[in-house]
Order: structure tokens, then C-alpha cells, then sequence
């Protein structure tokens, strides 16, 4: 059996965002890291690979050379070898142009089946999975909290607003998992040291039969026009409650005519 996880590197968590205001694009000069989510992805494809017992597990991304410091991670938790894809035309993708790329990819693998976080920390977009299955032609389905693989299918316990459902699909398919499906294990100082050793390959565009002009500005159905500072905030009153500050927001809200 062979899983596939889609990873993405994206800032740091607490490092300060900023736009680019002449690229439009998110600005990636600070320090990366893996996806949270995609962290969850990753644990559950080696949860499913030691269920199994004769399973391998694949890392796939696309972003600049330096995104594998960040799929090296993967590896270190336990992952057998990852596939990068970069190149120049790619930049500045959306979903619609990312999915393209990937999704070449992952027939190039072949996957019995593919994994991805629900989100990602920087643009919070939760629809990659869904544009990867479409691609493919493959069922998917999103919001696991469970994931169980036995006698050709997937069955997943889906979160919704009202509880759970329970889905079986046929493999191979695409599953997006959230965080409440696992607790991530920290990668051993031996997986840190191994995961240097462990298969790692860069591929372009033109290796997967992608044509510039599906992928990056030109492949994108999204873009923007302009950026803007957010207006300025209007009159505001601070109150300070010396024992007598509800009847300071009670006048406050008379004298606006709001009760």
C-alpha cells in the first residue's frame, strides 16, 4: 500500500505576516515550517503504514528548494521519502494552478491513497483537497476525526455541526484529516539524523508534463488587484469603572439612541 501526503511549508506560527506590496503574494522570507495540519496528515499516514505493515509512506509538495527543510520533518517522524515539486513558473500559483501541479504528481505515484491537512496556516483556503479530487477523478472526503483502511475502502468519521457521520469510500481516494484525529509524535533524535539519508527528489514542471502556463500568475484564476490599509477606527469612549460603570454604558448607549 502506498499513501501520499500533500505538506505544505508556511511561515512560522507567531512570526508577523506581510504582503509583498509589489509581488501581491505573501511574504515567505521569514522562517517556514510545516503545516500544522499537515503535521496531523502525516501522523495518520504512519499510524495507517504501522497498522498495515507493508505500506510506504510519501511526501509531496510544491514550493521554492528551501521547502525541504520543511519535508524533512516528515521524514524525521518516520515518513519514507519525499518528492518536491519546484520550479520558477510555479510561483504565485492559487489553488486552481497548485492543484494541476499536484495532482501530475501524484499520478506520477500512483497512491493507494492521498492525505492532506484540512488547512493551511497562511491562507486558510480548506479547499486544495477538493480541487486535488476533482483532478483525479477520486472520491474525497474531508473533516476526519477517524480514518480506518481495510478491504479496499476507507472509512472515515467525519466532524460536522450536528456530530458525525460515517463515510466509507472506494480506494484509491483523497482524505483531508483534522486536527482532533491525532496527537502528532515529536520525531526521535534518530529520525532527525536518518531523515538526511532518506530519499528526497526535486522535480520540475517540465518532468511532470506541466506546461508553464497552467501553473503560476498565468494558471491562477485568482488574483489581486490592489492592497489597502484597513479604514481608519471610528470615535471610541474608554470607560473606567470606578464602581459605577454600567451606569456610564447605560448612558452611553441612551445618548446613542441604541435603547
Amino acid at each position: 500500500m502506498k499513501i501520499a501526503v500533500c505538506v505544505k511549508q508556511v511561515p512560522e506560527a507567531g512570526s508577523a505576516r506581510r504582503i509583498d506590496p509589489q509581488t501581491k503574494r505573501l511574504d515567505r522570507s521569514g522562517e517556514a515550517a510545516l503545516n500544522a495540519f499537515d503535521v496531523n496528515a502525516v501522523e495518520e499516514a504512519l499510524r495507517l503504514k504501522e497498522a498495515q505493515g507493508d505500506a510506504e509512506v510519501v511526501i509531496l509538495s510544491m514550493g521554492p528548494a528551501g521547502a525541504l527543510d520543511a519535508l524533512r520533518k516528515a521524514l524525521a517522524m518516520g515518513a519514507d521519502r519525499a518528492v518536491l515539486v519546484s520550479d520558477e513558473a510555479a510561483a504565485g500559483s492559487d489553488v486552481v494552478a497548485t492543484s494541476r501541479a499536484l495532482a501530475e504528481a501524484l499520478r506520477r505515484e500512483g497512491p493507494d491513497l492521498v492525505l492532506l491537512g484540512q488547512q493551511s496556516s497562511d491562507s486558510d483556503g480548506a479547499v486544495l483537497w477538493a480541487a486535488v479530487a476533482e483532478r483525479l477523478r477520486l472520491p474525497m472526503v474531508s473533516q476526519a476525526s477517524a480514518l480506518t483502511v481495510a478491504d479496499g475502502k476507507a472509512t472515515v468519521k467525519r466532524q460536522t455541526e450536528f456530530g458525525y457521520d460515517r463515510i466509507e469510500a472506494p480506494l484509491p481516494a483523497v482524505v483531508a484529516v483534522s486536527d482532533a484525529i491525532n496527537e502528532p509524535r515529536y520525531p526521535s533524535l534518530k529520525g532527525i539524523m536518518g531523515a538526511k539519508s532518506k530519499p528526497q527528489e526535486t522535480l520540475s514542471l517540465a518532468e511532470l508534463g506541466v506546461v508553464a502556463e497552467d501553473v503560476g500568475e498565468a494558471g491562477s484564476k485568482t488574483e489581486v488587484l490592489a492592497l489597502g490599509s484597513p479604514p481608519p477606527r471610528g470615535d471610541s469612549r474608554k470607560i473606567e469603572d470606578d464602581g459605577s460603570g454600567a451606569q456610564q454604558i447605560l448612558d452611553f448607549l441612551v445618548e446613542k439612541k441604541l435603547i
